[in-house]
């Protein structure tokens, strides 16, 4: 049977990673030690989709353990050798925030876990496909230079601009921004992934997402926007917007559409792709946006304050420019539209009574 490696399996794409690539037949070895919860405390805990995946998938074996354990990537991979015929990595510190408490947690866990992983593919099950889940913050605060436009509800990129009609394309430059140390890691995974493709000749992708949504996200205030809002409006936990008045614009795609995308590039792979991901001109919105169609959706009207300090290296608009990776994969599209994923997470989300932990300014990611 071929084996599908996936870290952070038990968090929102690595765990509908897993549940499609079992569905397609591979035997699934799943590696998450719930830092989640250590990050951002016991709302955000992936206990409950561990135990979800393990009762329910019938190949699917668990670990416990921690990719910044060398010697134990290194023996998983030398049991399965070329058995191994996919590795997700998903298994990350997200928050700018958090990054900043522990700088060498952070890069440790996302830059040299993403080394480790990526060498012991190389040294074990070199043909594999290796996909790689970065995140649209390897372009730091540059998308903040484009010239933005202040509209009601929203800021809006200016017509004239070649980034209006689509969003934001791979073209633009990753250097000389501020990254946050969060973006910092991230982009140094992301370099690693490219270098493996292309030096060694391996078929890697990093897949540079959007917001990543659906009902799976455990969404807590440092991390998860959209599924965090929503359960504000349903437990009626004060939500606070940080900065641009609220206007600050974001794409979401829901995790089911981008395993797709992966399974797609599995059945096709390249060498050192980098690919923009996320909901691009079909699914983006203001956090003012989110707010109003979740009151049209679930009835439930999101009590919030405002405060008007923005995060360092935050960004202002974002929309993914998705077209390369369309073009190399013209059988793929997104099959959720905005209104499709909120009412996902409104109907589908599992803390829909519990009430949210409170902690310090979220990211909006």
């Amino acid at each position: 049977m071929s084996i599908a490696i996936i870290t952070g399996s038990a968090g929102l794409v690595g765990s509908e990673a897993a549940s499609y690539f079992h569905e397609k037949g591979f035997e699934i070895v799943g590696i998450d030690n719930n830092l989640r919860k250590e990050f951002f405390g016991e709302d955000a805990t992936t206990d409950e989709r561990k135990r979800i995946l393990s009762q329910s998938l019938k190949n699917y074996r668990h670990h416990d353990e921690d990719i910044r354990n060398d010697q134990f990537i290194e023996s998983l991979f030398e049991n399965y050798g070329n058995q191994i015929k996919l590795i997700v990595h998903t298994a990350a510190q997200p928050s700018h925030d958090w990054a900043v408490r522990s700088p060498k947690t952070d890069f440790s866990v996302n830059a040299v876990g993403t080394l480790n992983l990526l060498e012991a593919a190389r040294r074990h099950c070199p043909e594999t496909v290796f996909i790689y889940t970065s995140t649209n913050k390897v372009y730091g605060d540059a998308p903040n230079r484009l010239p933005l436009r202040e509209r009601e509800k929203r800021w809006e990129i200016d017509e004239s601009h070649p980034f209006y009609e689509n969003g934001v394309d791979e073209t633009m430059s990753i250097d000389d921004t501020t990254h946050s140390l969060f973006g910092v890691s991230k982009t140094a995974g992301d370099l690693l992934v490219q270098e493996y493709g292309r030096y060694f000749g391996m078929n890697t992708a990093a897949f540079r997402g959007g917001c990543l949504t659906g009902s799976r996200h455990a969404g807590a205030e440092l991390h998860g926007f959209l599924s965090y809002l929503v359960k504000c409006a349903l437990t009626g936990k004060k939500y606070t917007i940080y900065g641009y008045k609220g206007k600050q614009v974001r794409d979401q795609v829901h995790s089911l559409d981008l395993v797709r995308a992966f399974w797609h590039f599995f059945e096709n792979p390249r060498q050192g792709e980098v690919y923009n991901i996320g909901g691009s001109r079909q699914n983006h919105c203001s956090v003012l946006e989110a707010i109003e169609l979740i009151d049209k959706i679930a009835g439930k009207t999101v009590d919030y304050r405002y405060e008007d300090k923005a995060r360092i290296g935050d960004h202002i608009w974002w929309v993914s420019d998705i077209r390369k990776f369309q073009n190399h994969y013209p059988n793929w599209r997104l099959e959720f539209g905005l209104e499709d994923i909120i009412g996902d997470i409104i109907e589908n989300s599992q803390w829909q009574q519990r009430e949210p932990a409170t902690s310090e300014p979220f990211e909006i990611k």
